[in-house]
């Protein structure tokens, strides 16, 4: 069964939900320029919130320095960290490894990329001009399937109810990302469109 994480949760309402529906994972996003962006203190309420459940909690970040995102993750009552800007591997390193890197892949030359960086996990994404996620938009999945062999790998970008069960089956990712795939709006997520989404992502394989 392949592990779910549910992005850009900007309530504790939908954090609940997203949990009580069987998310493995909620992400927050700290983003400045994202339109999920939620403040340290909702991040302690969301992650107070899910704290009787196995739920981790992640915060998306994005070129912050070490330090930053230390105190970040002691603040907002993090589980781990997801790095999505441009991060170096060497600021990776001193998180791991309660953190991981998220790479925008459209080559080959992105998952050589990919592999440069520390720890078990790595997350590939959707590389679109001008932004750093959530566009909705999807990738040639075949350039990380022997990734998906080498690491604990989650896939993002684009992926909905209806094209989630044919990545799984692809792919064979341990973790599936969504956020803009199950929204009403940015932030707002779509209840059936989590549960439909989950129930096809997790598919025996």
């Amino acid at each position: 069964m392949v592990h779910v994480k549910i992005c850009g949760v900007t309530t504790v309402e939908d954090a609940r939900a997203c949990a009580e529906l069987g998310a493995s994972a909620i992400g927050l996003n700290f983003v400045p320029s994202s339109p999920r962006r939620v403040t340290v203190a909702r991040a302690r309420e969301i992650a107070g919130a899910l704290g009787a459940t196995k739920v981790l909690v992640v915060g998306v970040v994005a070129d912050l320095d070490v330090d930053t995102m230390r105190d970040l993750v002691r603040d907002a009552a993090l589980g781990c960290l997801q790095l999505h800007g441009s991060e170096p591997p060497e600021a990776l390193a001193p998180l791991l490894p309660h953190a991981y890197k998220a790479v925008r892949v459209a080559s080959e030359a992105d998952v050589a990329l990919a592999r440069t960086f520390g720890g078990e996990h790595i997350l590939a994404d959707a590389k679109a001009p001008g932004a750093l996620g959530g566009t909705g938009e999807t990738f040639d999945w075949s350039l990380v399937r022997e990734l998906a062999r080498e690491r604990k790998l989650t896939l993002a970008g684009g992926l909905r109810p209806d094209n989630v069960a044919r990545a799984v089956e692809e792919i064979a990712p341990w973790c599936i990302d969504v956020a803009s795939g199950v929204e009403h709006a940015p932030g707002v997520k779509d209840l059936d469109a989590v549960r439909a989404f989950i129930a096809s992502a997790n598919v025996r394989r």
